[in-house]
């Protein structure tokens, strides 16, 4: 199972009790900061969130409402006693950054970065339960998406079938991986007979700071839960394809032509406070969509 939970919603800079851009999202065994703006380690405290589960942060650009809050978490992990390795996804420019701040502050950490400078769309991590690919955004700088995909679970094995046809243990890794099973007589068990398939993995896309931009849709064609910046209300377009950002009637554009299951919208100009708007105008192209409100954990 996968789960997102919000935060910083806010875009360049704090406003409304919202904080800049920040994301973490969770499988039952660790946890992927996306984004880390002002304030981000507060918000990890508050809503209990383990800095220690934090072993990949995905940076998508170097914009300071997507970063500046990054230093101050590196260093507290230093503190708190971190010793297991981090790895920092991020464009390059980001390492000499760190490093300066390190530098300047004459700070080792006790901890090792593994930087991983984001150049081309590719698989950038694979862990054991979860894949990462990043996808190109079309903003002001360089700028990327992330792709969280959960891998296909095995099927799970009927251990009353197993056993009535007295299949032996060396073979339930075939039968999990689909197999069918044949016994000494040549008789083939249909796979279907001796397992059932266990849920579909779920996805994850996090599209950053992008002005509306067609392509993206085949990279997040089908996704269950979407992530699509609306800086914006719909009356401000213009505005934002100057500024390279999106409304929130672009962001259910999106959404719609992608088939994604479900639109979460956030990146919200500090000129709103109240954000009522932005949900009656995305559900009006896309019904499936929530607002990205801070504390809120959104189950995929």
């Amino acid at each position: 199972m996968l789960s997102v939970t919000i935060l910083g919603n806010n875009s360049a800079i704090p406003a409304h009790g919202r904080n800049p851009t920040s994301q973490v999202l969770q499988t039952q065994d660790e946890s992927y900061l996306i984004d880390c703006g002002e304030g981000t380690q507060q918000q990890l405290a508050k809503y209990k969130i383990k800095r220690g589960r934090i072993n990949h942060i995905f940076i998508s650009h170097l914009h300071g409402d997507h970063y500046f809050g990054l230093i101050g978490l590196l260093t507290s992990m230093g503190l708190l006693g971190r010793t297991t390795d981090l790895h920092l996804h991020a464009p390059a420019l980001l390492e000499e950054i760190i490093n300066l701040q390190l530098k300047a502050a004459d700070t080792i950490l006790p901890y090792k970065i593994f930087f991983h400078p984001l150049g081309e769309e590719c698989l950038i991590a694979n862990d054991k339960k979860i894949t990462v690919a990043c996808i190109k955004v079309n903003h002001r700088i360089d700028c990327w998406g992330f792709i969280f995909r959960e891998k296909k679970n095995p099927r799970s094995i009927d251990a009353d079938k197993v056993k009535a046809y007295e299949i032996p243990a060396a073979y339930y890794d075939a039968l999990q991986k689909g197999a069918d099973y044949s016994n000494k007589k040549g008789t083939i068990i249909a796979n279907e007979e001796l397992t059932t398939a266990n849920t579909a993995p779920k996805s994850y896309a996090y599209c950053a700071d992008t002005v509306y931009d067609e392509t993206i849709i085949d990279k997040v064609k089908d996704v269950d839960l979407l992530y699509h910046e609306a800086t914006y209300l719909k009356d401000f377009a213009v505005k934002a394809a100057e500024r390279f950002h999106s409304t929130t009637e672009q962001a259910a554009t999106i959404a719609k032509k992608a088939n994604a299951k479900k639109l979460i919208i956030g990146h919200f100009s500090s000129k709103y406070e109240v954000l009522d708007d932005f949900l009656k105008e995305a559900v009006e192209v896309f019904p499936r969509t929530e607002l990205a409100l801070e504390g809120v954990c959104y189950t995929i």
